[in-house]
């Protein structure tokens, strides 16, 4: 009875706001279809205002229960301009929440209902939602041959022409990355090799033709492109291991503590318009989000410190300036492995090296001298360190 009772209240954390959003969805789409009937006759600048009021009322309580609700703490690195842009949003995907992710920023502007998505088309024939995304100002797009490159260059062309606010929301990669998900990945990292370009290990290789279509079709109504990284913390292991990102449910069910943002603008006059410097360009942004997902090796970036403290210390007692060079060599070596395992946890060469020499001479030094403090502490840790990068190997 009180495992049926626990099942129950978690449960509820779900159903409860699930059923206030999708019960409020006919009386919004009720109240946007009467609006859009109206304007028939009107410009569609004079259309679009009022969708984008109503669209930012009912998108702000669906705001309200993702981010208020769930008490999710939201870390922003970089900083967001206070006024409102025509932009390109450009972010990695994960799961379904990134689309939330995408209102979260733009409330910060005051841009909530300005926001338009570049969705699957398979995705219109959501209920309710499907069709009102298009009508809304978005854009339904297929992959690689059946895509249409000239009904999504018209209709982003018109709506800049008409002085449409725009906050584009795009997702590079295509599909969602999911690391259980081994084939997709793979094949992901095989085109890139085939194109010759960087293999990257916790991002799916970006597509730029409907970035490229956006840029060119709206290219002197747009201020700035913002690349966005989000990172849902619990999805890293310390092995380097990745978990799927939180789905819609699941973030409601708080599942997910915080999530990590880091928010980048580019000006749209320094992003290079041929499609060949822009695919380049694009590569690269998304190698720079593939090294901040990365798992972070604070372990090893702690031991480090740790050496470069004990050669500080040395140095300041004594007067030894060898354990001060000592300090500051090995401290870096073992700094820049902690980065390699941080990018690959396999690739474990420099830090191997570097604590197995270093547990050699420590331990030569205890054996010799008898001194706990810093022969014996160092030559224990740096043990320690060979153990568990071993240990990386296996896991």
């Amino acid at each position: 009875m009180l495992l049926s009772l626990v099942v129950h209240t978690y449960s509820l954390r779900y159903w409860f706001p699930a059923t206030i959003m999708l019960g409020t969805a006919p009386a919004y789409m009720l109240s946007w279809g009467t609006w859009r009937l109206l304007s028939t006759v009107l410009p569609a600048r004079m259309y679009h205002k009022l969708d984008d009021r109503l669209y930012s009322m009912y998108q702000s309580m669906v705001l309200f229960f993702f981010e208020n609700y769930t008490g999710v703490e939201i870390i922003i690195y970089g900083d967001i301009p206070k006024n409102k842009e025509n932009v390109i949003y450009v972010s990695n995907h994960q799961c379904t929440a990134d689309w939330i992710i995408a209102d979260m920023l733009a409330i910060r502007q005051s841009a909530l209902g300005h926001v338009r998505y570049v969705l699957k088309d398979g995705l219109k024939w959501l209920p309710l939602y499907g069709w009102y995304f298009s009508q809304h100002g978005g854009a339904y797009v297929k992959r690689s041959a059946k895509f249409s490159e000239l009904a999504m260059k018209k209709k982003l062309f018109t709506q800049s022409q008409s002085g449409v606010p725009m906050y584009l929301v795009i997702f590079p990669e295509g599909t969602r990355y999911n690391p259980e998900l081994k084939n997709v990945i793979a094949d992901s990292q095989a085109f890139a090799t085939k194109e010759g370009l960087a293999v990257l290990k916790h991002t799916l290789t970006p597509r730029m033709k409907a970035s490229h279509i956006a840029l060119e079709a709206m290219g002197g109504h747009l201020d700035a492109v913002y690349d966005v990284t989000v990172a849902y913390e619990g999805t890293l292991e310390v092995s380097g291991q990745r978990k799927p990102a939180p789905s819609m449910p699941e973030f409601l069910c708080k599942e997910c503590p915080r999530v990590h943002i880091h928010f980048d603008r580019v000006d749209i006059k320094e992003i290079p318009p041929e499609p060949l410097f822009f695919r380049r360009w694009l590569h690269e942004r998304f190698e720079i989000k593939d090294r901040f997902v990365m798992a972070v090796d604070w372990i090893g970036f702690g031991y480090a410190a740790a050496i470069a403290f004990g050669g500080f210390m040395g140095y300041k007692r004594k007067g030894s300036v060898m354990s001060l060079m000592a300090g500051l060599v090995f401290g870096w070596l073992s700094a820049y492995g902690a980065y390699n395992v941080s990018y690959d946890p396999k690739d474990i060469k420099v830090s191997l090296l570097t604590s197995g020499v270093l547990s050699l001479v420590m331990g030569m030094r205890y054996k010799k001298s008898g001194k706990l403090m810093p022969a014996g502490i160092m030559a224990g840790l740096s043990l320690l360190m060979v153990f568990r990068l071993l240990l990386l190997l296996v896991v």
